[in-house]
């Protein structure tokens, strides 16, 4: 393996993500781990003064992270990368890709459910301290099941989040190759 691996260094420059991907790969990052965060402190603090400031912060920062999402997805469709290394197992690029694609996924059902939980809430949406108008009638069972969903996924985000960064410290700390260099600045 580490023939091919020489081989493909030898072969050119490695292949790196442009820069408009990595910002938008970093930034999203950040922005979801915050969202993660706030969104399991405001639950804990759900019924005492001030929670609104959390409840409204995520909303607002859900908005312009489902924005960034569309972004990064137009950007992806449009400027396809480069395949992993040949020396790669075809089972852990499969894998790459699987996750890959389903933090897509994630990154787009998320916003989207915990949009229309808000939708249906009897609070709405406020973006940045401003309401949005409400588009439907408010009701809390059919928020509280949107807002189940939007947990749920979150759960299943930080198990691919962890699968996706093992993936790159494996690269990192045990290939020692390139691959995140990919991502990297």
């Amino acid at each position: 393996m580490d023939q091919l691996k020489q081989e493909s260094a030898l072969a050119g420059r490695p292949w790196r993500y442009a820069a408009p991907a990595v910002v938008l790969h970093w930034l999203l990052a950040v922005l979801l781990a915050t969202l993660l965060g706030v969104g399991w402190y405001m639950m804990s603090i759900e019924h005492e003064p001030g929670a609104d400031w959390y409840f409204n912060l995520h909303k607002s920062v859900g908005i312009v992270v489902f924005g960034l999402v569309l972004l990064r997805l137009l950007w992806r469709l449009g400027h396809r990368p480069a395949p992993l290394p040949a020396y790669m197992p075809a089972w852990q690029v499969k894998l790459a890709l699987a996750t890959e694609w389903a933090l897509y996924g994630c990154m787009f059902l998320m916003p989207l459910l915990g949009f229309l939980g808000a939708s249906y809430s009897r609070d709405g949406v406020i973006f940045f301290g401003i309401p949005l108008p409400a588009w439907v009638t408010p009701s809390h069972d059919t928020a509280e099941t949107f807002f189940e969903l939007h947990e749920n996924l979150a759960w299943i985000m930080v198990g691919l989040i962890s699968l996706h960064v093992a993936g790159a410290l494996k690269h990192l700390v045990i290939d020692k190759d390139d691959v995140v260099k990919r991502m990297g600045w």
